[in-house]
């Protein structure tokens, strides 16, 4: 039977920089940027620039395991991490976005020591953003 739980997670550095200097200094690939100044689909303008790496989108219930398949890039990088939040004044964030479905097990969201130890050695905040939907919902 397949679940109707799911979960992505994904890596994001969010302040005041072009994202082709942080895509320069990492030597990584984003996977999606936004500069500041670029209008939203509501119209709005953005008033601070984001670089994100890492998204993975393959459920495992041991969410940790999701977590440490997105940070795997950047754990050589902690150093230049580190000067980027310094030197941008950047935010750097670990976020997780689990739905789940509330007649299924729910997800272990507890990050391994592996995840907690390059958070804090780069200052970076780990952001869940829960969504549940109930048994009756498609």
């Amino acid at each position: 039977m397949k679940t109707k739980n799911s979960c992505y997670t994904y890596f994001s550095i969010t302040g005041k920089f072009d994202p082709l200097c942080i895509t320069e200094l990492l030597q990584l690939s984003p996977e999606h940027t936004r500069r500041i100044g670029a209008k939203r689909k509501n119209g709005t303008v953005c008033d601070t620039a984001v670089w994100e790496i890492g998204r993975c989108d393959r459920y495992d219930p041991i969410v940790s395991n999701q977590m440490e398949n997105t940070i795997a890039p950047l754990l050589g990088k902690i150093e230049i991490l580190n000067k980027i939040r310094k030197d941008y004044s950047a935010s750097l964030y670990l976020s997780v976005v689990p739905t789940v479905c509330t007649d299924e097990p729910s997800p272990c969201l507890a990050p391994s020591l592996a995840v907690m130890d390059f958070c804090h050695a780069t200052r970076t905040e780990i952001d869940i953003d829960l969504y549940t939907h109930d048994a009756n919902d498609q």
